[in-house]
């Protein structure tokens, strides 16, 4: 395997987990410049390898042998691979528990020294939208989701302490096209920020376990990024745009989860009886 320094601007191979999800497909295209060759592995089905710039390996993040094989050979591990909503226990183990344990493990075997974690807005989600938070601020995860999320991040530390794997961990907040709502206004991470933060987080010397909030330079936004300013990152884009285009929308009631939580309608999914 190629030894790759964070502070070099390109890596011999990464691999994306979950790259047939919304955001692996966008991340498909535009992780290009950073790696001779990006492995992409999912699930799901992809579309088949466009160039010698592209292994498609599909695969299960619950089987471990098959992590393993997948890890074999790459530099950094970008993860967002799992169950991206809120789901039964038993859906959400396999993949986003079970699998991030195998994606540490084989990172340690292979040498891989750099993994971005897809964490989530939702390990904090039951804190109120008139709070603010940082890295440091008690986690409060609105559901089985964000308790896996939760979960990586202290494998995430725990890696980095024994085994000196670092990770940046992205609190991803809501990362489509344009925010579809009035508390996306506050959480929106637009694409090409959320490129740039990947790249932060790849190529950044001594991370050791960064968490960062992935969000967009909104007007409103309830989290501060003041424990990763190591990183470089400052977003380029704002909300603001699209707020004549999302306020026209009717009103939310005061008591519902979307106008009250910063996880949104997560707080309240389930129970899954």
């Amino acid at each position: 395997m190629t030894t790759q320094s964070p502070a070099q601007s390109r890596f011999s191979r990464l691999l994306l987990t979950g790259a047939a999800g919304g955001l692996g497909k966008v991340l498909r295209e535009s992780l290009r410049p950073y790696a001779d060759v990006i492995r992409l592995s999912d699930i799901a089905p992809m579309a088949p390898a466009t160039g010698p710039h592209e292994e498609v390996v599909p695969c299960d993040l619950s089987d471990k042998a098959a992590v393993h094989a997948l890890v074999d050979g790459v530099d950094a591990i970008l993860h967002f691979g799992g169950v991206s909503v809120e789901r039964p226990f038993e859906e959400i183990l396999g993949a986003n528990i079970s699998g991030t344990f195998h994606i540490y493990e084989a990172a340690r075997l292979h040498g891989v020294k750099r993994v971005v974690f897809a964490s989530s807005n939702h390990v904090i989600g039951f804190y109120k939208q008139d709070q603010t938070l940082d890295a440091l601020s008690p986690r409060r995860p609105d559901g089985y989701y964000g308790l896996s999320k939760s979960y990586g991040e202290d494998m995430a530390s725990f890696y980095f302490d024994r085994y000196g794997i670092e990770t940046v961990s992205i609190r991803i907040g809501s990362s489509f096209p344009e925010p579809q709502n009035r508390r996306m206004m506050s959480t929106w991470l637009s694409f090409d920020d959320l490129t740039q933060l990947i790249e932060k987080s790849l190529f950044s010397a001594d991370v050791g376990h960064t968490v960062v909030y992935g969000v967009s330079d909104n007007a409103q936004v309830w989290w501060d990024n003041r424990y990763a300013a190591h990183l470089g990152f400052n977003a380029k884009d704002s909300s603001e745009v699209f707020r004549d285009k999302v306020e026209a929308q009717p009103p939310v009631a005061a008591d519902d989860p979307a106008a009250i939580y910063q996880g949104g309608a997560f707080v309240a999914a389930g129970p899954f009886e």
